[in-house]
């Protein structure tokens, strides 16, 4: 499967055995302050910091799966113009109708007995929009999820326009409750990838993404998925600044980040939550000072949380996106970064 996405130039990476999260990083990146685009190891062919290392290169994925036959194969989305809408059926409180469809409100004579997850609330926001619901569209790739969700693959025809990922509980960026965005900055399981809950499955005959339909696209940048040039910070003019800068917030998070590691050891009783949304949070604020990419440190606080806990992916995101968005609040610079 990953020299079949690569040979349709979507870039691939591994994913730990029988889990959906990227395989772990080599000891010296767990230890060592970098940013994860400008680490050494891609040079070297490791497979470091998940997506970052995604690769269409057949070569290096034969050895990367040699090394590794058990890995399940992740997708980049970003840079294979992917937007895929994870569709989840987890057993969760419905929110208040003000949150169901981000931006639209649901009058009360709308009758919302039943619904009860993101298959719901992505058919009701089609409906709305008197269009076809999209977990229906058998002219692109769909794929069930072990959990009983479903992915739902497009390619997004207009690549200069760069749509960030999401989560359908984020109170900051969603497109509906229960309908997470995987795009730029993320990653998706690819169909077929086995892990100890079940089988990525296919859906019917399709097998390649279509183009986002341009109703989906405009629901995006109303929900604020686009990412807009003026909010990347520019460079900044001196190396060695920014090489204090990355060491100084490095040594401020990662032992928040390993903390949360560690609960790995143990099912319960560790305050794995505690622990996660203090690493969030502190993050959070780092993001909101401009210390910190709120992407990669969404990444870092998602290995770190799904290393600790791979059976509770969603919950994990939740806390990550709330914690995150609460930090950026009140933004937090460290010791002489102030």
């Amino acid at each position: 499967m990953a020299r079949w996405l690569a040979g349709r130039q979507l870039p691939v990476h591994p994913l730990a055995p029988r889990r959906k999260t990227p395989a772990a990083n080599c000891e010296q990146c767990r230890v060592r302050s970098h940013d994860p685009s400008d680490c050494p190891c891609h040079a070297l062919g490791r497979w470091c910091h998940g997506f970052h290392c995604a690769t269409t290169d057949l070569a290096l994925i034969d050895s990367w799966w040699a090394r590794e036959p058990r890995a399940g194969v992740g997708v980049s989305c970003g840079p294979a113009h992917l937007v895929v809408l994870d569709v989840d059926a987890h057993a969760a409180q419905v929110p208040d109708r003000g949150r169901l469809l981000p931006g639209i409100p649901i009058p009360e004579q709308v009758n919302l007995a039943g619904l009860a997850s993101g298959f719901d609330t992505l058919a009701l926001l089609a409906a709305y929009r008197q269009e076809s619901n999209p977990a229906e569209d058998d002219t692109t790739l769909r794929v069930r999820t072990p959990s009983g969700g479903l992915h739902i693959w497009y390619v997004n025809p207009e690549p200069t326009v760069r749509f960030r990922s999401s989560t359908g509980s984020s109170p900051k960026t969603a497109l509906a409750w229960q309908v997470d965005v995987r795009a730029h900055g993320g990653y998706i399981v690819a169909p077929t990838t086995r892990t100890s809950a079940g089988t990525y499955t296919p859906l019917g005959a399709v097998r390649e993404p279509a183009p986002l339909p341009a109703w989906l696209a405009t629901e995006l940048t109303r929900t604020g998925h686009v990412i807009r040039a003026s909010t990347v910070p520019n460079p900044r003019p001196h190396t060695t600044s920014r090489r204090t800068r990355t060491g100084a917030v490095q040594a401020c998070l990662r032992p928040l980040l390993e903390i949360v590691r560690e609960c790995a050891a143990h099912a319960d009783g560790t305050g794995f939550t505690e622990k996660l949304n203090k690493a969030a949070y502190t993050a959070g604020g780092l993001v909101g000072a401009g210390h910190l990419n709120q992407a990669e440190a969404r990444q870092e606080l998602a290995e770190a949380a799904h290393y600790a806990r791979p059976h509770q992916t969603r919950r994990n995101e939740t806390i990550i996106d709330a914690a995150l968005s609460a930090g950026a609040s009140r933004p937090f610079h460290p010791k002489g970064l102030a």
